[in-house]
């Protein structure tokens, strides 16, 4: 069981997409794949689960691991195949609130918990919030490794450093080996910022993934279908680019 968080210091760089594309692409290649959403918006839980306004309350989310301690996951099958889905919702923003003052292992809630569905599934991926905070210790401290999604329109240097530190605190204060796969150039655009930006990138970090994916309107598309983008458009550039980016992630 590998698991995984996608994350971002900012928003808008396209973290829950990967999310699922990775999510769903595993999938259809027959492994067993839960999504851990842990973002208050909801937005993957939004698109796994094509009911969720109407089904989905408090207490079937990440909320009762994160604010009320419990160790048992809400675990939901969702309208994909070979993929469940831990909702998140609007209240885990109280988050950072409960957290600050809390006195036990808080960075540790998430952790706990999925340690208790060992070998259920073959991949685990968390979408974390756009921001360093409790909720995203948690998903870092319940990883193996760590995926880091960037966009030219919001690149900056500064912001992925100061992941490559929290990921070193995370290691270094909790005792915690997580593992800083890579960073994912998202959104690329045949323009001289998007090559600037990415050049830059490349000379500053060596673990970048060779695989970029580029700016492509089916994904949004799908999204507001509900589907994955190998079901909206296999064809699509970008579901082309993240095939090839689970290969060269998963082999």
């Amino acid at each position: 069981m590998l698991i995984t968080s996608i994350a971002s210091q900012k928003g808008g760089t396209g973290k829950t997409t990967t999310t699922l594309a990775l999510a769903t692409g595993l999938a259809r290649k027959g492994k067993k794949v839960l999504v851990v959403d842990m973002d208050s918006q909801a937005n993957s839980s939004k698109i796994l689960l094509r009911d969720y306004q109407q089904i989905i309350t408090r207490d079937d989310t990440i909320c009762t691991v994160i604010l009320d301690k419990s160790q048992d996951l809400s675990v939901h099958k969702s309208d994909f195949e070979n993929v469940d889905v831990v909702p998140s919702h609007i209240l885990l923003s109280e988050a950072d609130v409960t957290l600050t003052t809390a006195m036990d292992h808080r960075e540790a809630r998430l952790a706990h918990a999925l340690k208790k569905i060992q070998g259920v599934y073959d991949y685990i991926f968390i979408d974390c919030p756009p921001s360093l905070s409790w909720l995203t210790l948690n998903a870092l401290n319940a990883s193996d490794q760590v995926i880091t999604v960037i966009s030219p329109g919001y690149f900056e240097l500064d912001s992925v450093k100061q992941i490559s530190k929290t990921i070193g605190a995370v290691r270094e204060n909790f005792g915690h080996p997580v593992v800083w796969k890579g960073i994912l150039f998202n959104m690329s655009e045949p323009t001289n910022n998007s090559k600037v930006s990415l050049q830059v990138l490349r000379q500053t970090f060596d673990n970048v993934f060779k695989t970029v994916i580029p700016r492509n309107t089916a994904m949004k598309d799908a999204h507001a279908n509900k589907e994955s983008i190998y079901d909206f458009n296999p064809s699509s550039s970008s579901a082309q680019a993240y095939d090839k980016l689970i290969a060269e992630i998963y082999g």
